[in-house]
């Protein structure tokens, strides 16, 4: 809990300030499950066949969990597999293609790199992108037709943050993030991690800061307009959106019986979910300022490691649906809508725009399904 308490304490205490003191019923919560997807983990290493096994496990037990649940629209679990461009491979994607395409998850983007500059990412980016829509038809449309995705930073080091440099090298990446296709970046938060941006907890428009690193430290928070029944998208107030999942101070585990663990939305086999951190997660009241009824909850795991795969596909999960289902489904005080990334992202985008009610109705409000996807 200790480390790197000076990146993100501060952030935290502004964050508890910015929860609403009232909200009211019922308050719709979107819950998604953003998975740094790494068939040949760890580094790319992995054996062809190790990476078929683990996408296989994916393809078969998935769906059959996923099936004993549905929300507040009647959708189940569905995934978000951030799959990361050094690892491409064809067959990899034609699988989670079908799961797309069946209704099960939608593909978005992921990169590990190091030392790189403006160009070469830029020319990665754009590459994987028409890859992943022109070989498998992933990727959701922005207005003009054109493939757009959301992005996870591999090493959590987004805008070249880590103190020495590593796992980036491109000061200006949300400039070229953007002018890439990526709409919403949803890497934070890194938890203990260097990388962690100074804010928490928090939705909003970061900008560029020419030749500096962490230009998503900070930024202009997403505001709601006012209420209106014919929502117009509005433009981004800076270079790129950055949705965050929580973090917090977890007194309900605590080390050594003393001290509480830092809790960052993390899923994994020694951190299963729990009733105790489902509360934690809405408690941290992520959302649209003036629009606290809409609550934003962002989770991240990886999901083709081994020690938590069993985890992600078995009981633990099960039991987390179940408690989503009953703590927050209850039709009138809370109500529940498992979203993609692009479905947070549209959500989000059509509270900016002063929309109200059911969320729900705005899941492809701006980024449009991919050609691929289920509906």
């Amino acid at each position: 809990m200790l480390r790197g308490m000076d990146r993100w304490l501060v952030g935290y205490l502004r964050s508890i300030l910015r929860r609403p003191r009232r909200t009211a019923s019922p308050v719709h919560v979107m819950i998604g499950f953003m998975d740094h997807f790494e068939p040949l983990t760890p580094g790319g290493k992995a054996s062809n066949e190790k990476g078929e096994w683990r996408v296989q496990q994916w393809q078969e037990r998935f769906p059959r969990l996923a099936a004993d649940f549905r929300d507040a629209d009647g959708l189940p679990p569905r995934w978000s597999f951030f799959y990361p461009a050094e690892e491409y491979r064809p067959a990899y994607l034609d699988a989670l293609a079908g799961l797309t395409a069946k209704g099960w998850g939608e593909v978005e983007i992921h990169l590990h790199h190091d030392g790189d500059t403006a160009a070469s990412l830029s020319r990665g980016l754009v590459e994987f992108r028409d890859r992943l829509r022109n070989e498998h038809g992933l990727l959701g449309s922005a207005p003009d037709g054109s493939p757009a995705f959301a992005f996870i930073h591999g090493n959590w080091s987004l805008c070249n943050s880590l103190p020495d440099g590593r796992w980036c090298g491109v000061n200006d990446e949300l400039v070229v993030l953007r002018e890439s296709g990526c709409y919403c970046d949803m890497t934070m938060p890194a938890g203990a991690s260097p990388a962690q941006s100074r804010t928490v907890n928090a939705i909003y428009h970061a900008s560029n800061k020419p030749g500096r690193p962490r230009s998503h430290d900070g930024g202009i928070m997403v505001t709601a307009a006012a209420p209106t029944s014919s929502p117009t998208p509005r433009e981004d107030a800076g270079d790129l959106m950055l949705i965050q999942g929580p973090l917090a101070l977890n007194w309900g585990w605590r080390k050594w019986g003393l001290l509480p663990r830092l809790e960052y939305g993390d899923l994994t086999g020694a951190c299963p979910p729990t009733a105790q951190r489902g509360r934690l997660w809405l408690r941290q009241h992520i959302h649209v300022a003036n629009r606290p009824e809409w609550l934003f909850i962002k989770l991240h795991t990886h999901g083709c490691n081994e020690r938590n795969l069993d985890m992600l596909l078995g009981e633990p999960m099960r039991t987390l649906h179940q408690w989503l289902a009953t703590a927050c489904n209850d039709g009138q005080r809370y109500r529940l809508h498992y979203v993609t990334a692009r479905e947070m992202y549209n959500i989000v985008k059509a509270a900016e725009a002063g929309a109200q009610g059911d969320p729900g109705a705005y899941r492809d409000f701006v980024i449009a399904p991919p050609p691929a996807g289920h509906r």
